[in-house]
């Protein structure tokens, strides 16, 4: 390695549950390694600090989205966004991360110097002034999603004299109490905000111009709360993961193997949680169970708020936004004083940080996936991307671990880089990345990393084989590259002079 240490070995990006999750894997497995977590706001939690909105709940049972290491000890296994930041908060706390929280540091680019072996990340701190830290390694925790752009629809709302709101940026002083409410949308976060808001409001009308497939399921587990009457608290949770992890995914393959059959399930139980006010027409979308990713609705909330007539749904197109609401391209109009427009998540790669190695931009939809957590052909970086069809957790537990091991084997071996190898003339299959047909998907799919059909050069949707085979594969693979900085002091006076 060049004469002089990077400031850190590691810089994580985001102190979200992806990059608390990776804090807390270095104090257990590398704890000799120096690190940080740049958080460009002002507190911890991620999504969980960003969404104010009201209801706002997890869509996994905790037992999946909790951490591995961490059992969950709430009763009610759907969270609130309160109760999963207290859980976040207690391990920053109990596992001695704070101190290395670095809040208000925006990352705006990191270029690798392979000379040194390390990247030069700029950041920019709340006074404006940008700095540079180094670092062996790069971890992007940065989530999925444009923090400062929710999806546009394109919707002209000129005319309304409301209120309208966007969940991503849900004003603290908005009071909708005994006021009529039209939430557009028909994903998790209006399924959440409905039932919430129809508490307060006089009317709550979900208007989707396309269903979701829909399932309910209590938000306690009773199983996992029984459990950890008779067993030690790890091995109740440990058992209770399992459990969930497996109940997932039998329900996902089954879908795929006989959508037909999990469809007249689904619309099984909302008939019997709605009774005569259950109409087909507004629970039946035009694609297969798990072609999308299902909308949880924890003890028939919604379905509650439609049998009091407090919430409403209606399917439908917008021809244009009024005065006093939306008329709709059937004739239909729909009176509202406030309107939220739940119309979906921009996503964004690598949390829309210009990456760089030697100074020539990393484009990233020419990069195949590497294991789920690296790229090839590009060194000493990691990134979270969470699943699909499961919870987000349990794919950032395995890269976690799995960087972990990987640093542990360059110390033992002295490797200052770590890098997948591709060759140009590497003849891989392409695979869809994302099987999934939901909007905020196909937007995205042209900024994606590339897929492989054949592992290790994908993103995988199988939690349970690839938590195998992270942890059973060797890390020095033949494709995983190990090897000391070719660093010369000449080249890195040149670089740091160029700073």
């Amino acid at each position: 390695m060049p004469a002089t240490p990077p400031d850190f070995d590691v810089l994580i990006v985001g102190a979200g549950i992806s990059g608390i999750g990776m804090a807390a894997h270095l104090e257990m497995q590398c704890p000799d390694r120096s690190y940080a977590i740049l958080e460009r706001r002002e507190n911890l939690g991620g999504t969980w600090d960003l969404f104010r909105y009201p209801g706002i709940r997890s869509d996994s049972d905790m037992h999946t989205l909790g951490f591995g290491f961490e059992p969950w000890k709430h009763e009610k296994s759907i969270a609130d966004g309160a109760s999963i930041l207290e859980y976040l908060n207690r391990i920053v706390d109990e596992r001695d991360i704070r101190r290395h929280i670095r809040y208000r540091h925006k990352v705006l680019s990191a270029d690798w110097r392979g000379a040194q072996a390390r990247w030069h990340v700029a950041i920019e701190q709340e006074d404006g002034t940008v700095r540079t830290l180094t670092a062996n390694w790069l971890y992007l925790g940065s989530g999925y999603y444009d923090y400062d752009e929710p999806h546009d629809p394109g919707f002209d709302t000129g005319d309304f004299a409301g209120t309208v709101v966007h969940p991503q940026f849900w004003p603290d002083d908005l009071d909708y109490t005994g006021r009529k409410v039209v939430v557009i949308g028909s994903g998790a976060t209006a399924v959440t905000l409905v039932p919430a808001m129809s508490r307060k409001a006089a009317k709550v009308t979900m208007l989707q111009r396309t269903p979701t497939w829909m399932f309910s399921r209590p938000s306690h587990d009773r199983i996992a709360n029984f459990l950890r009457k008779i067993l030690p608290e790890k091995t109740a949770y440990a058992v209770t993961r399992w459990k969930n992890v497996k109940m997932q995914d039998i329900g996902f393959k089954r879908a795929l193997a006989k959508p037909e059959k999990v469809g007249e399930f689904l619309h099984k139980k909302i008939e019997k949680s709605l009774g005569d006010k259950f109409d087909a027409a507004h629970f039946t979308p035009p694609y297969d169970p798990w072609d999308q990713r299902l909308c949880l609705v924890p003890d028939d909330d919604l379905f509650e708020a439609i049998r009091e007539d407090r919430a409403n749904i209606v399917t439908g197109r917008i021809r244009r936004f009024t005065a006093s609401g939306v008329e709709l391209e059937s004739g239909e109009t729909l009176e509202a004083d406030v309107i939220v427009t739940a119309t979906g998540l921009k996503l964004a790669v690598a949390g829309k940080i210009a990456i760089s190695v030697d100074g020539d931009p990393v484009d990233f939809a020419e990069r195949f996936y590497y294991k789920g957590c690296m790229f090839s052909n590009l060194p000493n970086l990691a990134v979270v991307f969470g699943y699909l069809n499961a919870s987000w957790t349990l794919r950032a537990d395995i890269n976690s671990d799995y960087i972990c091991r990987v640093l542990n084997h360059m110390a033992q071996t002295g490797a200052d880089v770590a890098v997948p190898v591709l060759p140009d003339d590497h003849g891989l299959e392409e695979d869809d990345v994302f099987d999934f047909s939901s909007g905020y998907i196909q937007r995205s799919k042209h900024i994606m990393p590339k897929n492989a059909v054949g592992f290790p050069w994908r993103l995988n949707q199988e939690y349970v084989l690839d938590r195998k085979r992270m942890a059973s594969d060797p890390v020095d693979d033949g494709i995983l590259s190990f090897r000391e900085a070719a660093a010369g002091a000449a080249s890195e006076r040149h670089l740091e002079a160029a700073e």
